[in-house]
């Protein structure tokens, strides 16, 4: 019998949840600058043979899920795949993060912060071997809320770091540390209450 009251009291604690729980998807385009403090000389440079940095162009896709709301303040998990290329080579950043979402102004601007990890996928300009790397990174923007449904994402940067394809990681020649990514993405957001 008191089985019966805990599973209606879990029950109703999950309806109230998903009542507040909110989905936002989005396609948006990003630039990501990939830097490295060391030029790879081999044939399998990525970021093209000695260079240190080069910028790819691409689009993010993905979505969140805000599942905790207390006051202005909401939590969620943030799932992206984004597909760039530069300089003939391609990067495939697949990435799980946790969002924290707050609305402190008065104005409809939602700023928010989010922690991610996953895989990085690179092939370099010069071979069709891709590279699988752990991939971590942290973002944050603000959103700002043009309609119920629709928000504007005035601006996402991010800061990750991958070991991308390299003379290192596919000829085993040398030693290239992992190199940093900066990303600018912008768009719009669609929100599903």
């Amino acid at each position: 019998m008191n089985f019966r009251y805990l599973a209606l009291a879990v029950g109703l604690a999950l309806t109230t949840l998903a009542a507040h729980a909110q989905v936002g998807l989005y396609i948006n385009p990003v630039a990501i600058r990939i830097s490295n403090s060391q030029a790879d000389t081999g044939p399998f440079a990525f970021l093209g043979e000695n260079s240190k940095s080069n910028i790819f162009y691409g689009v993010n896709i993905g979505g969140y899920y805000n599942f905790y709301h207390q006051g202005k303040t909401e939590v969620g998990l943030d799932i992206r795949d984004s597909f760039t290329n530069g300089n003939s080579a391609t990067l495939n950043s697949f990435l799980v993060g946790v969002r924290v979402a707050t609305a402190p102004f008065k104005r409809p601007l939602k700023p928010y912060l989010q922690a991610s990890v996953g895989v990085g996928t690179t092939r370099p300009p010069t071979s069709s071997v891709r590279s699988n790397r752990a991939q971590f990174g942290i973002f944050g923007g603000a959103d700002y809320t043009l309609s119920r449904h629709v928000d504007f994402r005035v601006v996402e940067i991010g800061f990750n770091s991958l070991t991308t394809a390299s003379s290192s990681t596919i000829g085993g020649v040398g030693s290239i540390p992992a190199s940093k990514l900066l990303s600018f993405s912008t768009g719009l957001v669609f929100r599903f209450p």
